[in-house]
């Protein structure tokens, strides 16, 4: 399909052709996005939460009160988890959160990511995101113009230093390269913003995949 590029200054830069195998498709399906977006979380998890067992608590193993006639159970510990100060039962243990994911459903997940983009038109191509200068008052007038304020962007397979510079400065704006294209941080933003040059990669990337 056809879709309409842009540059900073918010002008018309031609057209570009994208792939509706990537950016086309009509239904999504939110149980992808939603296991990939798990998937993404979990592993980004730290996982070292702990709490001390029973074994592990310093406190005497004598038997207190007497056998018989207590009217309590025979309790032999204080570290038993039933006592004030004493362990944890089946408390959190420092792991690994992490879990497997096909390759082949992450990759159908990303397509499903950029059509949702496409499809509620909160997709936007640039023909480059390049300043001369890091200037964070010349970007935000630049994604005024644009409409932008919630907002990923997506460049080739380096950022221009200038634009990474000025728009660190920005809440709200995330800058990464084509390498880093992901579900999560795709859905997270409220618009897209791709470079040509990051429209060809993702193309390349897909493609290369098919074949």
């Amino acid at each position: 399909m056809k879709f309409e590029v842009k540059t900073l200054a918010a002008k018309n830069a031609g057209a570009i052709e994208l792939d509706d195998a990537v950016f086309g498709i009509d239904e999504v399906r939110a149980d992808l996005l939603q296991r990939v977006v798990k998937w993404q979380l979990a592993a980004r998890q730290q996982g070292t939460h702990k709490t001390k067992g029973r074994s592990e608590i310093a406190r005497t193993k004598k038997r207190f009160g007497k056998q018989k006639g207590g009217g309590t159970a025979r309790h032999g510990a204080r570290s038993a988890p039933q006592f004030v100060g004493g362990g944890k039962a089946h408390g959190p243990r420092v792991r690994s959160h992490a879990h497997d994911l096909t390759k082949k459903l992450r990759s159908l997940a990303l397509c499903h990511a950029l059509s949702s983009k496409a499809g509620s038109q909160s997709l936007i191509i640039l023909d480059d995101a390049v300043l001369s200068a890091p200037k964070t008052k010349e970007l935000r007038l630049s994604f005024a113009g644009l409409g932008l304020s919630n907002v990923l962007i997506i460049d080739g397979e380096a950022v221009n230093e200038n634009f990474a510079l000025a728009a660190r400065n920005l809440p709200c704006v995330d800058v990464l390269p084509v390498q880093g294209l992901n579900v999560y941080d795709v859905l997270r933003r409220d618009t897209l913003v791709l470079t040509k040059s990051a429209v060809e990669k993702i193309h390349e990337r897909f493609s290369a995949k098919e074949a």
